[in-house]
C-alpha cells in the first residue's frame, strides 16, 4: 500500500527526470495513475472522485491568473524598453552574473514571496533574469531554488498562520512567534548557505563546459556574508516584530545592505567589476525589444520609471495584504471561488480575483504601459498573445492538480484508510522516529513536491510531525520548525511550479531538465536544514 501511495511522487518523478518527458504526458499519465488508484484500491466514493477532479481543474484558473498577470508584465517592460534600462542600471554596480542571481532571485525574489506567495516570485524574478542576459534554463533554475528561505514566512506568513492552525493551542501568537523563532534559528545555520548554493549552481551547471571551482570560490566570502546578514536579521525582526513581516523586512534590508558591497567593494573580488562573470550568458543580450522603443527608453527613461512596475507590485500586494478594509474589498469583492464542490464539505477552492497577484501584477502592467509609453493601445493585443500562448500550460497544470486533489482527498474512501500522504508519513514515522530530526524537513519537501505549497504541506503534515514529537521526546517547535523549512523548500522542486515558471520563459517540455537541476539543492538544502535542527536538540537537550 506504501507503494501505491507513493505513486504521486515516484511517478512524476521517473517521467520527469529520468525518462524527460514534457510535463505535459509525464502528469497526464501520473494523473491517470493515481486517480485510478484512489478509485479502485483506496476506493473513494465516485461523489468525492469527481469533486477532487472538479477541484484540480478550478484551482488551475487561479495560478493561470498569477500567469497571465506575470507574462503581461514581461511583455510590456520589453515593449517599453525598461528592461534595457534596468540592465543599465545593474551595470553601474556589475554585470556579474553571480552577484545579479543573489540580488535578484534571492533578494528581490524573496520580498515578492514576503508579499506574495503563490509561485509567484519565480514568475516575477525569471523573466527579468533572462532580460538581464541569463539563458532561460538558468534563470528559471536560480528563480526557483532561490524561492525557498524566504518562503516559510511567504505571503506575510500564511505557511505559519495557516499551514499550523490544526497543531496550534489557545495561545496562537506565542506559539507561531515561537515556531518562527526556532525557524531563524535554525536557517542561521542551514539558510546562510543558500546565496552559495546558488552560485554554485550557477557556475557548475550554466558555464559552458568551463572549469568552475575558481568561479565560485572567489565568491563565496561575499555569498556567505549576504547569507548570514539575511539570516541574522530574520532572526532578530521574528524576535521583536514578529514572523508576518520577516520575508518583507530581510529582503529590503539586505537589499540594501548588498548594494553597499558593491559600492564599496566589501568581500569582492576586483574581477567582478573588471572582468564580470558572464558564463551563463546568450550570444547577445537575451532581449528582444523593439529597437525604435528601446533607444527611446535608453535615452529618456529614469532607473525610477523602469522599475516603477515593480514597485507598484510590491506596494499594492502590501497594502492589499496589511490594511484591513482593502483586503476585505479585494477578496470578497470579486470571489470565483467553489465551496463544498458536489456538496462534499471541506472540499473547496478559493479565487478572489481582485486580492490575487494576478490581477495586481496585470494592473501594475497596464500602468507601467501608461507612464512608460504613454498608451494602452498594445494592452489588448498583448492579452490576446499572452492568453493564446497559455493553452499547453494550462492543460498541463490541471491533469497536475488533478493528481494532487486526488491524492490530498483521498482520506475519504471505503477502505478505512487515512489519506494517501497521512498513510505515507505514519508508516515512514512507524520506522524512522529515531532519526525523526533528518527525516522531518524532507516530509515537508515530499508535501510541497506533491501539492505544490508550502502551506498545504504544513497543513497536511504538521499533526503527524507533532505526534512524532512527543512519541520520541523530541522538542516540538524544533520538529513544526523543520517541518515548515522543509515545505517552503520544495519550492525548488514543485512540479505545477516548474510548469508554471517554464511557461513564461518559453521552455514548456522541458520541465525533467529543470526539475534534475533544482533536485539536488532541494535536497541538499533540507539536509542541511536537518543538521541544523539535530544540533540545536543537542543544545536544548
Amino acid at each position: 500500500m506504501l507503494f501505491i501511495a507513493l505513486l504521486a511522487v515516484i511517478l512524476p518523478l521517473i517521467l520527469l527526470a529520468v525518462f524527460n518527458m514534457p510535463a505535459l504526458k509525464g502528469m497526464a499519465i501520473s494523473a491517470l495513475v493515481v486517480t485510478l488508484a484512489g478509485w479502485f484500491i483506496w476506493q473513494m466514493p465516485n461523489n468525492v472522485m469527481f469533486a477532487s477532479i472538479l477541484q484540480g481543474i478550478h484551482k488551475t484558473f487561479p495560478i493561470l491568473w498569477i500567469l497571465f498577470g506575470a507574462l503581461m508584465m514581461l511583455h510590456v517592460l520589453r515593449h517599453t524598453g525598461a528592461i534595457t534600462r534596468i540592465n543599465a542600471g545593474f551595470e553601474s554596480l556589475t554585470a556579474d552574473m553571480r552577484i545579479l542571481a543573489v540580488l535578484i532571485a534571492y533578494l528581490f525574489g524573496g520580498l515578492i514571496e514576503g508579499v506574495s506567495g503563490f509561485g509567484t516570485p519565480a514568475m516575477v524574478t525569471a523573466p527579468l533574469l533572462i532580460a538581464l542576459g541569463f539563458t532561460p534554463i538558468a534563470g528559471v533554475t536560480l528563480a526557483l531554488v532561490a524561492d525557498s528561505t524566504s518562503a516559510a514566512y511567504g505571503a506575510v506568513g500564511t505557511p505559519l498562520t495557516v499551514g499550523l492552525s490544526n497543531v496550534a493551542p489557545a495561545n496562537v501568537a506565542d506559539f507561531m512567534n515561537n515556531i518562527a523563532g526556532t525557524m531563524t534559528t535554525i536557517d542561521l545555520f542551514g539558510g546562510t548557505f543558500m546565496p552559495l548554493m546558488l552560485v554554485m549552481l550557477l557556475v557548475t551547471f550554466f558555464n559552458r563546459g568551463k572549469k568552475s571551482i575558481k568561479s565560485w570560490l572567489e565568491i563565496t566570502p561575499w555569498a556567505l556574508l549576504i547569507g548570514l546578514v539575511y539570516n541574522v536579521f530574520a532572526w532578530l525582526y521574528a524576535h521583536t516584530i514578529g514572523y508576518e513581516f520577516v520575508s518583507i523586512l530581510t529582503p529590503l534590508t539586505v537589499l540594501i545592505i548588498a548594494v553597499l558591497t558593491l559600492k564599496y567593494r566589501i568581500l569582492l573580488p576586483t574581477t567582478v567589476f573588471t572582468n564580470p562573470w558572464k558564463g551563463a550568458n546568450f550570444t547577445g543580450d537575451g532581449v528582444q525589444n523593439d529597437e525604435e522603443t528601446m533607444q527611446h527608453a535608453s535615452s529618456h527613461m529614469s532607473l525610477l520609471t523602469a522599475w516603477s512596475p515593480y514597485l507598484i507590485v510590491v506596494v499594492l500586494l502590501l497594502l492589499s495584504r496589511t490594511i484591513g478594509w482593502l483586503k476585505h474589498f479585494m477578496t470578497n469583492a470579486i470571489d470565483f471561488g467553489w465551496v463544498n464542490i458536489l456538496g462534499i464539505k471541506g472540499i473547496s477552492s478559493d479565487w478572489p480575483v481582485l486580492y490575487s497577484p494576478g490581477f495586481i501584477l496585470t494592473l501594475a502592467a497596464a500602468i507601467a504601459l501608461l507612464v512608460q509609453a504613454r498608451t494602452l493601445k498594445p494592452f489588448v493585443p498583448a492579452a490576446k498573445s499572452v492568453l493564446a500562448s497559455m493553452v499547453g500550460t494550462g492543460v498541463t497544470l490541471m491533469v497536475t492538480l488533478i493528481m494532487v486533489q486526488v491524492f490530498s482527498n483521498s482520506g475519504t474512501n471505503g477502505m478505512n484508510l487515512p489519506s494517501m500522504p497521512t498513510y505515507i508519513a505514519k508508516t515512514v514515522s512507524q520506522h524512522m522516529a529515531g532519526v525523526w530530526v533528518f527525516v522531518a524537513p524532507f516530509l515537508g519537501e515530499l508535501g510541497a513536491f506533491i501539492t505544490g505549497s508550502a502551506t498545504v504541506s504544513t497543513l497536511t503534515f504538521s499533526p503527524i510531525q507533532a505526534d512524532v514529537a512527543a512519541n520520541a521526546h523530541l522538542a516540538k517547535p524544533i520538529i513544526l520548525a523543520l517541518q515548515v523549512i522543509g515545505a517552503a523548500a520544495g519550492n525548488m522542486v514543485c512540479v505545477h511550479n516548474i510548469v508554471a515558471v517554464s511557461s513564461v520563459v518559453g521552455l514548456s517540455g522541458q520541465e525533467g531538465a529543470i526539475l534534475r537541476k533544482t533536485l539536488l539543492p532541494g535536497l541538499g538544502y533540507a539536509l542541511l536544514i536537518g543538521v541544523a535542527g539535530w544540533l540545536l536538540l543537542r543544545l536544548v537537550a
